[in-house]
């Protein structure tokens, strides 16, 4: 069984035993998290889409950790005017074990 999941304005396709980056969540690392925007439950032949939900669906995950993406370089400046800045970001996110899928 597979679900389309909302969360941190991504949609992300998960199956039970999954591993996935999501954007930072306030939760603790071990602790069960549950998502509750579930747009499609995707089992075998049967597909189910939510308007915009799934009503009753859930998904269960644990968090297994946290951490930061790869720097990205933000360069600009500007031709004749000797003008240059240079700044980095670093985007946090919190990694996810899916657990179950909960329909009805």
């Amino acid at each position: 069984m597979q679900a389309i999941i909302e969360t941190g304005g991504k949609q992300y396709k998960v199956a039970a035993g999954d591993t996935i980056f999501v954007e930072k969540l306030s939760a603790d690392v071990g602790m069960a998290y549950t998502f509750d925007k579930v747009l499609s439950l995707i089992d075998g032949e049967e597909t189910v889409f939510g308007k915009p939900l799934v009503a009753g669906a859930s998904v269960s995950a644990t968090i297994a950790g946290e951490g930061k993406a790869k720097k990205v370089i933000i360069y600009k400046y500007k031709a004749k005017k000797g003008f240059h800045k240079k700044k980095g970001h670093r985007q946090p996110f919190t990694r996810v074990k899916i657990e179950a899928i909960n329909a009805k």
